[in-house]
């Protein structure tokens, strides 16, 4: 019984995060699909009328898709539930509903997004006679749930730390664009120079976008890429964002 009401207020939490995304209706949620979608898509447009030939495959398009969209879910997985409690927190008023659900929630809600988001951009690709199957489909499955794995963990951490530091929203949406540059999605880390490279490396979203692109074209990223590594620091971070919200959880809540 108390698993069905638990179940039952934690799909309340999904619907309302749903609703109240964008304009207070359900419809509203697919500005939230569109909007990922929209960065995605003018990324590569740009990328692909300047005319570059990808380093690798035929396709300038499916070459950035495969940097883009593991970055993405990244991206909005860590910066949505950073998001969560800030938002939320009048609901804390009420004794059935915590920090926890809250985090849970949005985490459901962004990996049904990504999942929709990747299920348009094979259509699209398919429609326009590009083969959007990676050579190693698990892989590819892979890296993009170790993508958002690791944007969990960073989200559940800033999030705690949002709470108590309200200008922490600010600062981590600024430092996306330092991830961007750094994560690989417009270089090859395989090119760089060793110690480059070796820095980089350090950096776990690169790997699990040089894991995406190894999923699609065979021998990429073999100088780079550890996906040990990428997991780790996601079940990592993960484990220490748990940690860290379940120490301040009562004094957050008092504050």
């Amino acid at each position: 019984m108390a698993f069905v009401r638990y179940r039952q207020a934690l799909v309340a939490l999904i619907l309302r995060d749903i609703k109240t995304r964008f304009f207070g209706s359900a419809w509203g949620y697919l500005l939230a699909v569109a909007w990922p979608l929209t960065h995605i898509a003018a990324l590569m447009t740009i990328h692909t009328l300047a005319g570059r030939l990808p380093p690798y495959g035929d396709s300038g398009a499916l070459w950035f898709a495969t940097g883009i969209v593991p970055f993405m879910a990244f991206a909005y997985m860590s910066r949505m539930i950073m998001f969560g409690p800030v938002l939320n927190r009048p609901l804390l008023i009420f004794p059935t509903v915590k920090i926890m659900d809250i985090l849970l929630a949005r985490a459901i809600v962004e990996t049904l997004s990504a999942g929709i988001v990747v299920i348009i951009l094979a259509i699209y690709f398919t429609a326009a006679g590009v083969d959007f199957m990676p050579y190693d489909v698990p892989q590819a499955f892979f890296a993009l749930g170790t993508a958002m794995l690791l944007g969990l963990g960073f989200g559940v951490i800033n999030s705690v730390i949002a709470q108590a530091v309200p200008m922490w929203v600010t600062g981590y949406s600024l430092s996306i664009i330092i991830y961007w540059i750094a994560s690989g999605v417009f270089f090859i880390p395989d090119n760089l120079p060793e110690l480059a490279r070796y820095i980089l490396s350090f950096n776990p979203i690169l790997q699990a976008v040089t894991w995406m692109r190894s999923a699609y074209y065979e021998g990429y990223g073999s100088l780079t890429l550890d996906k040990s590594y990428a997991v780790g620091v996601g079940v990592a971070t993960l484990f220490f964002g748990l940690m860290l919200e379940r120490f301040a959880r009562g004094r957050l809540l008092q504050g």
